[in-house]
């Protein structure tokens, strides 16, 4: 019956070659859009390669202090996280099992054989590399020696070091950076990721002076490396405590502090919801956001498909009632129909995941978000398909239901 059901939909198809063009295309463009902004958003969100442990990793990216002002007033200042509160409040954390103090990256420019060259720069400590997973191409990472000593040694991604220095290797090399002089130990593999992201990597103990290590707000970030998922929970709670009982330095300019340690999503949500004043991130009213527009935005072709489908239906008002004539339920005739629908949905949703690779891999390779490198993996495939059946049942099962419910005799006629 089944095989009976798949040629018969063939022979449909192939008799109006417009209407299943229009299908198609109506199809492919909507899920093209869904699944590059589906592997762009779990790309953000869920991250795999080198951020692949932030299913069990969190960040502490600011932290907001308040204080006393002039007058009875009260001030409030948003900014990076300082040194001091990760070494002296973060490491000791039991529930953590890494603690990693890391820089955001900044502009420095590098001098090297006459010529200046941009890039980003972060200064990391040693649990920095056993967190985050990076492709080490050639060489090696900083190690807790390294750091320790604050050994003028650099980590390059794979575009800088080809491009400080053209046709020849970069291990051992050495340049000139912010007036500190680097030699160059590994290369790394480009990541577009926002704890990964950057051009050079040197140790934090490179600093040229060691006020940073009093700062409670400065240019860091910190991340926390959880032993598992489950112990995510109770490092929020930790992290939130700590910014309650905080001891600072002088209560007449500071007296209060609020942070939290986010997950990649909650991360994100935070600067979309405008959430950094609060616990709670947004990170589900975000989702929820996402998850409407999406249905939206699939509904409004669906409806176009609901139409197209009455119309190629009612062509077939003759053959529905032959049908109806020997013998065939209502339900044998919905099941027929939105057989056809849903699997000229599955071979647009086939062409939409081609399209939508050929798209990812354009970004990949372009300068368009520097370093990116997306693909549509085995998730973002599973949830194109099932974004394909959904989308083959919203716009078939509608007409095929209207349809089979014909009376034989006006069916006989070819009128609906």
């Amino acid at each position: 019956m089944f095989k009976n059901y798949l040629l018969t939909a063939y022979k449909v198809f192939m008799r109006r070659k417009l209407f299943t063009a229009i299908n198609l295309l109506c199809i492919v463009l909507t899920l093209v859009v869904l699944l590059v902004i589906t592997a762009m958003l779990q790309h953000a969100f869920y991250p795999v390669g080198v951020e692949g442990k932030s299913a069990r990793f969190l960040q502490v990216m600011q932290v907001q202090l308040s204080g006393p002002s002039g007058k009875g007033g009260h001030r409030r200042m948003n900014t990076p996280v300082g040194y001091k509160v990760i070494d002296k409040y973060f490491r000791p954390m039991k529930s953590v099992e890494l603690v990693s103090a890391v820089t955001l990256a900044r502009t420095v420019s590098v001098y090297q054989q006459g010529r200046v060259t941009t890039v980003e720069l972060r200064r990391a400590d040693a649990n920095y590399w056993k967190i985050l997973d990076f492709t080490v191409l050639s060489g090696r990472v900083p190690s807790e020696d390294d750091v320790a000593r604050g050994r003028f040694v650099a980590v390059l991604n794979a575009t800088t070091a080809a491009k400080l220095f053209p046709g020849s290797a970069a291990l051992g090399q050495k340049f000139s950076a912010g007036g500190q002089t680097f030699e160059v130990i590994g290369v790394v593999e480009d990541e577009m990721h926002v704890n990964a992201y950057a051009d050079v990597w040197v140790p934090v103990t490179t600093y040229p002076t060691t006020n940073y290590k009093n700062e409670m707000n400065g240019d860091f970030t910190a991340l926390l490396l959880a032993g598992s998922a489950a112990d995510v929970p109770q490092i929020r709670d930790e992290v939130a405590l700590i910014a309650k009982t905080m001891q600072f330095d002088d209560p007449t300019k500071w007296n209060e502090a609020n942070f939290w340690a986010d997950s990649k999503l909650d991360l994100f949500a935070r600067e979309i919801m405008g959430s950094q004043d609060e616990a709670d991130s947004g990170a589900g009213r975000l989702l929820a956001l996402i998850a409407a527009l999406m249905l939206v935005f699939m509904l409004l072709p669906a409806l176009n498909l609901v139409n197209l489908n009455m119309g190629r239906i009612m062509e077939r008002s003759s053959e529905i009632g032959v049908r109806k004539a020997f013998g065939a339920t209502s339900a044998q005739l919905v099941w027929q129909l939105v057989i056809e629908n849903i699997l000229l949905c599955v071979v647009g949703g086939l062409i939409g995941l081609l399209c939508a690779q050929g798209i990812l891999m354009w970004i990949s390779n372009s300068d368009l978000i520097p370093y990116t490198k997306i693909d549509v993996n085995l998730a973002v495939f599973g949830y194109g398909m099932l974004i394909t059946i959904v989308f083959g049942l919203l716009s078939g099962v509608i007409p095929a239901w209207k349809m089979s419910r014909l009376d034989p005799v006006f069916a006989l006629k070819g009128a609906a």
